[in-house]
């Protein structure tokens, strides 16, 4: 899961892990004289080797298998010669997307790819043992604009069927395009369903939503920045004091990942917010954790330490120079990130770029960190609003954590927020647990689809308590 964030393990393996991350089930609409067509591709890989297939689910045609399937750098292409088929894309790291164009019978059609499935396509994915089947509460199919934005965010309300909810939690998702149940599908989880499930079940209430863009929320999320998210999820809080059955509960945000940066933004300057959980939300400066998340997966990957710590030298000078040309137009800041990495690869050993020409190398490199997204991400510092935060704040991470390293962050969560003198607060970090609080092996995002848990019990046991055990008195700033 594109989860904290994109994983750039620039710069010798750029190229392999934007290639690893087109392996999994993509879906897109094909528009052929305005009659829409629903596709949906399954891309493998074994070894070195891609294999694909393709489903037509409206045409009742399944796992049609590709010819030849290749994938060189970002570029795909899925030929599938017994039906006269042929997709070519171009895999956008940034958006999590493929976009590209559908070839048959000598015609040629846009076709875009999104890892989140669409509404109304079934998906051919085996359902997850947490994955709910009975909904014994009320659930409510809900729709709130951003005024700032002018999109419609689209959502699911889920209320106790008791009645008597005093409390109501909104979820802000991680980074990349997501529904409201923090779906990719290439892992298969579906995280936020689940915490609502449990929450709700524990009687609290729960407001989930697409991201801007994403199945019924309008907008556009490739050019959202985190601080576009936050006016999101800023809306998301004032739809609920809108309505006059929810006004009177306390508000609290659940934010993961990306998500645990947006929480306290928004809690900083809405007094409605009252209580904040953040799930592997980062408490260090976001330069600072991306090279720490880098040299992590690569030690995972087992690669050499001298290699790793080449590589963190040059995300430190690339990092620092994102921060110091934020403010320059499109083509100036390429130009200059381009300057540090070809100034830092002239000092690499020669074979370090493998068989990858130095050009498309750097090119690749900066054309993935170049956009709106990173270019506000990297220059975020928690600690501007997490020293602002005075109501209480439960934070927990995965003592397997590979992309937000649990001992940093909780500490420096920690530390932010006793400078806001906030006196209700508590970090946690929970022993064997990913990312995705998932019981794990080793952390890494490969493990992912492999466990079958979607999130670990003593996690939702643990949020679930410290919310319910919050009174009123203590809930107010």
């Amino acid at each position: 899961m594109k989860k904290l964030f994109i994983t750039l393990t620039l710069i010798i393996i750029a190229f392999s892990l934007h290639a690893q991350s087109l392996v999994g089930t993509w879906y897109g609409t094909l528009n052929v004289q305005g009659n829409k067509i629903p596709l949906v591709f399954h891309i493998n890989k074994t070894g070195d080797a891609y294999t694909g297939s393709m489903d037509s689910p409206t045409q009742g045609a399944n796992g049609l298998p590709a010819t030849a399937t290749a994938v060189t750098g970002n570029q795909i292409t899925i030929d599938l010669a017994k039906f006269g088929i042929k997709y070519v894309g171009t895999y956008h790291p940034d958006s999590n997307q493929i976009a590209g164009n559908f070839l048959q019978g000598g015609g040629s059609f846009p076709l875009n790819l999104s890892a989140n499935k669409p509404l109304g396509i079934k998906s051919a994915l085996a359902a997850r043992p947490q994955d709910p089947t009975s909904f014994p509460y009320h659930r409510e199919d809900v729709t709130f604009t951003n005024p700032k934005a002018g999109n419609r965010l689209a959502g699911t309300l889920t209320l106790p069927p008791n009645g008597k909810a005093s409390k109501i939690v909104v979820f802000i998702t991680g980074s990349g395009p997501e529904n409201r149940n923090e779906e990719i599908a290439q892992y298969n989880h579906r995280p936020f369903l689940v915490w609502s499930d449990w929450l709700t079940r524990q009687g609290i209430a729960t407001l989930r939503y697409d991201d801007r863009g994403i199945d019924q929320s309008t907008g556009d999320y490739a050019t959202a920045t985190t601080a576009d998210l936050a006016d999101d999820a800023e809306a998301a809080v004032n739809y609920i004091h809108s309505r006059t059955d929810l006004k009177q509960l306390t508000v609290g945000l659940i934010g993961h990942s990306e998500g645990g940066m947006i929480a306290p933004m928004v809690a900083s300057r809405n007094a409605n917010v009252k209580f904040l959980v953040l799930l592997a939300g980062p408490g260090v400066p976001i330069n600072e954790l991306m090279v720490q998340q880098n040299a992590s997966f690569m030690r995972l990957a087992g690669t050499p330490a001298d290699v790793i710590q080449r590589n963190e030298a040059t995300n430190q000078k690339l990092y620092a120079a994102a921060k110091q040309y934020q403010n320059l137009p499109d083509s100036a800041f390429k130009a200059q990130l381009a300057t540090v990495l070809y100034q830092d690869f002239h000092n690499y050993p020669a074979g370090a770029l493998g068989n990858n020409k130095l050009e498309d190398v750097v090119n690749s490199s900066v054309n993935a960190i170049s956009n709106p997204w990173f270019r506000y991400f990297i220059t975020f510092k928690p600690a501007d609003y997490l020293t602002k935060i005075k109501c209480p704040v439960l934070a927990i991470n995965g003592t397997l954590d590979m992309q937000v390293n649990s001992t940093t962050n909780l500490a420096a969560i920690k530390t932010n927020l006793q400078k806001a003198g906030n006196k209700n607060h508590q970090e946690v970090a929970m022993l064997g647990l990913n990312h995705l609080f998932q019981q794990a092996k080793t952390g890494s995002t490969t493990e992912y689809s492999e466990i079958t848990e979607t999130a670990n019990p003593a996690a939702l046991q643990k949020v679930s308590s410290w919310i319910n055990q919050l009174s009123i008195s203590t809930t107010k700033k």
